[in-house]
């Protein structure tokens, strides 16, 4: 797509020349991350060991040891990110990819983060929820310089605290982070078996506002986005969390979109276990099947996977679990459309009637514009799911190996354990008085103009 290739050829410039070469002998290697696809745990190579999290989606920066320090290079640079098959977003990121890779390290790592700056403005990195010295906080203007476009920052500090938190700018905020400039950070505590889990997923909530048959976000929205996203990317292309029954798990999520999102798990209960402020007490915790993620916020949820099956984990808005969504369309249901289909098909052939019965597509296949995506997708083993956005799977299987998490594709349900049709013997439905008697036909009845008199 010319569109995708005009996007990084600039990129490409920019970054040239960024460092001479005896500064590059001296900086950790970046490496980049070109797939969508949730990569493996990165099992630590050197210091001190820890239990590795999944970046669902995403991955996580590896590093160099240079005299007892962690050392890590991000880039910020634009990415063109894949949010699902047949869609493309010109988005802004680290290390060829929106969200960042995942930073992992242990309390107590000295930490040093080289950060080269490959945008066409300035930026900054902020480390949300981190104690360090207020020098490197990443606030442009207030605790650092902005880092310009070409020049490369350095940001050390000892991570104190095991938890979970995030990085992104502090720089032309409101652009930078709706073009998808976000990243997760995860600090292990020193002993690898306090707060231990079989398995640890983590995710950032992102929203974007990208008109269908373009490729890149509208900055200045507030409020109506229309793709809702699990590390930049929507339902079905996010990947399932896969896990073994009886496996205690934990899914850490961090929010950087511009609203609330209610968390749903289906099939278990579970409990809030910590913050982006540090772990929940024991005795303070209690059980839940919904966590609400407020705008710059971090929660950890844990569990024991102990019901087998295929288990919706999505957000609670109900438009946050759809794709290209539109706000201007008017509600229709009940609405007679025959006549007029009839009319509009002779101007605009192949039109069809949506919405007179309700919102479901019903299989209905339309013609969509370039680089956009259905509001309702995704098929399973029983038909379409119907479902976008903040929308996967939370996969529990009985032999699933520990350390896989490969898709072990659909649940396969005990005899007599999935809902059927009723075909006997079916009584009356009783009708609410004063309402007409069997379905109703046509067009609904309107009440138009006049004032309240008589209304009762």
């Amino acid at each position: 797509m010319s569109n995708r290739r005009a996007f990084l050829q600039g990129a490409a410039l920019l970054g040239a020349g960024v460092v001479s070469k005896a500064g590059a002998a001296s900086l950790p290697e970046a490496p980049v991350q070109g797939s969508a696809a949730t990569a493996a745990p990165l099992t630590p190579p050197n210091g001190r060991p820890y239990n590795p999290v999944v970046t669902l989606n995403g991955w996580s920066l590896p590093w160099r040891m240079k005299d007892g320090v962690k050392e890590f290079h991000l880039v910020a640079e634009p990415v063109v990110r894949e949010v699902a098959p047949g869609m493309h977003a010109n988005l802004w990121g680290y290390n060829g990819q929106s969200p960042g890779p995942t930073i992992e390290v242990v309390e107590g790592d000295r930490v040093r983060i080289f950060v080269t700056n490959k945008l066409p403005e300035h930026t900054s990195v902020h480390w949300h929820g981190q104690i360090l010295p207020n020098g490197m906080d990443g606030v442009s203007g207030v605790t650092q310089p902005s880092i310009k476009p070409g020049k490369t920052f350095v940001y050390e500090f000892v991570a104190k605290h095991a938890g979970t938190f995030m990085y992104h700018p502090h720089a032309d905020e409101m652009a930078q982070m709706a073009m998808g400039m976000m990243g997760f950070w995860v600090t292990h505590p020193k002993d690898i078996r306090q707060h231990a889990v079989d398995r640890d997923f983590v995710f950032l909530l992102g929203a974007y506002d990208i008109e269908p048959g373009s490729y890149t976000p509208k900055v200045n929205t507030m409020l109506d986005f229309n793709l809702w996203t699990f590390n930049s990317r929507v339902f079905p292309a996010i990947d399932p969390m896969v896990v073994r029954r009886g496996d205690r798990v934990r899914i850490r999520a961090g929010n950087l979109t511009m609203t609330n999102h209610p968390i749903h798990v289906h099939g278990h209960t579970f409990e809030v276990t910590g913050t982006d402020g540090g772990w929940v007490r024991p005795s303070a915790r209690w059980p839940e099947v919904t966590a609400d993620i407020g705008v710059g916020q971090m929660r950890a949820i844990e569990f024991v996977a102990d019901n087998p099956g295929d288990w919706a984990f999505h957000c609670h808005k109900s438009h946050h679990t759809m794709n290209a969504m539109g706000h201007d369309v008017p509600t229709l249901i009940g609405v007679d459309h025959r006549g007029v289909a009839e009319k509009i098909n002779r101007l605009v052939p192949g039109y069809m009637v949506m919405g007179d019965k309700g919102g479901a597509m019903g299989g209905m296949q339309m013609r969509l514009p370039e680089n956009t995506l259905p509001m309702m997708t995704g098929t399973g083993q029983f038909g379409d799911i119907e479902m976008g956005g903040m929308f996967t799977l939370l996969k529990v299987r009985e032999g699933q190996a520990r350390g896989d998490y490969r898709d072990p594709g659909h649940y396969r349900h005990p005899k007599g354990t999935v809902a059927y049709e009723w075909t006997g013997e079916v009584p009356a439905a009783p009708t609410a008085p004063g309402a007409p008697a069997g379905p109703v036909q046509g067009a609904m009845n309107v009440r138009r103009g006049g004032g309240h008199e008589g209304h009762h």
